[in-house]
């Protein structure tokens, strides 16, 4: 009887194997007992580490592939066992050495919201990179999203150093989400590689969206479809104008410097507000204003972002979490893309249009 034959996709001995290779063995003449692939390295920080890669046999045993890629610059050991319809075992090992990359051929992925966080209905995934993605289709493929209960969502590119992910609606109250980035040894195109895989799981909170109306000088808040609260605001003066559109709670601080330089105003200010809650990258802000008291649900007097009383801005403050919506009405001034959380400017069949597959 013929010994079983086994065979791995990297020769033995090999150097400057590519990091994307996903390393998978075959058994003619039999079947596969065990695979083990074991390496040793340093991590991005330069410390020792060493390891094991899992892998997954097919059903008749007869081949394994590795469920991760590799890592750059590291020693790793396959160990294989076979075993021929005699039940004869054939034992044998190769060795072999990853390329070396530098951290400018590598992009380092960082994943938002974080792990076991509790979000508003309106929260994108957000993937970001250091380094540009190009083979932007290749770093897709390997995204991959659990939502429960199911809800149809889509992936979208603001650019090669950002990618976000949204439901076709605002997620339901109390969903759970969990993503798997599988990124390490992912071709990035260019010479350019993933440099680690990131997950995070979280969950959707509550409805909670507050609408601005700029003509009426005021907020109303709502959870879960109920009115709440309303709230008389001062937004963006002429020259100044608050931006409509649906924006996102970004963060929350419970004070934040705003300097006239900040925005470039030709004025001297210097301002330390209270209940500050960011809803763009360019320094809108809802928060307190007090000395825009005589203004509130009468005339616009900030130079963008939307001031209100200390009470009301820290009830607000009290009741929104990243990711609630804050739409905003009445201005000719729209919300740009890619400024702050813009998602949901767009329809679902045009956000679609972002995706790379």
């Amino acid at each position: 009887m013929t010994p079983v034959a086994l065979n791995s996709n990297v020769k033995d001995g090999a150097t400057g194997v590519k990091v994307d290779t996903l390393v998978s063995v075959k058994a003619n003449s039999g079947t596969l007992t065990t695979v083990t692939l074991r390496f040793s390295g340093l991590d991005r920080r330069g410390r020792p580490v060493k390891g094991r890669v899992g892998g997954v046999f097919s059903k008749d045993r007869k081949s394994w592939t590795a469920t991760e890629r590799l890592d750059p610059g590291t020693a790793y050991t396959l160990a294989m066992a076979g075993k021929n319809p005699l039940n004869e075992v054939t034992e044998t090992s190769t060795f072999f050495r990853t390329h070396n990359l530098t951290l400018d051929q590598q992009t380092y992925p960082t994943i938002y919201p974080l792990p076991d966080s509790t979000v508003g209905v309106g929260m994108p995934v957000i993937l970001t990179f250091d380094v540009p993605v190009t083979n932007r289709a290749e770093f897709e493929r390997n995204l991959h999203v659990q939502v429960s209960p199911v809800q149809p969502g889509t992936w979208h590119w603001f650019s090669g150093r950002e990618v976000h992910y949204r439901p076709e609606h605002y997620w339901r109250p109390g969903t759970k989400v969990t993503v798997r980035a599988n990124l390490n040894g992912v071709n990035a195109g260019g010479g350019i590689y993933g440099q680690e895989s990131r997950k995070t799981s979280f969950t959707v909170g509550r409805s909670l969206i507050t609408k601005i109306n700029l003509d009426t000088h005021r907020a109303a808040v709502y959870r879960n479809g109920k009115h709440l609260r309303s709230i008389p605001i001062s937004a963006g003066r002429r020259g100044w104008e608050t931006r409509s559109g649906i924006k996102l709670i970004m963060n929350k601080e419970y004070t934040h410097r705003m300097t006239d330089e900040m925005i470039g105003a030709q004025e001297d200010y210097d301002l330390n507000v209270r209940y500050a809650m960011r809803i763009t990258n360019s320094g809108e802000f809802l928060h307190a204003a007090p000395w825009n008291t005589g203004n509130f649900g009468r005339r616009h007097a900030s130079h963008g972002c939307v001031g209100m009383s200390t009470a009301n801005a820290g009830w607000l403050f009290r009741q929104v979490q990243i990711g609630d919506p804050v739409i905003t009405v009445g201005s000719k001034r729209r919300i740009e893309p890619g400024n702050g959380y813009s998602d949901w400017n767009l329809s679902y069949a045009q956000y679609a249009k972002g995706s790379a597959l």
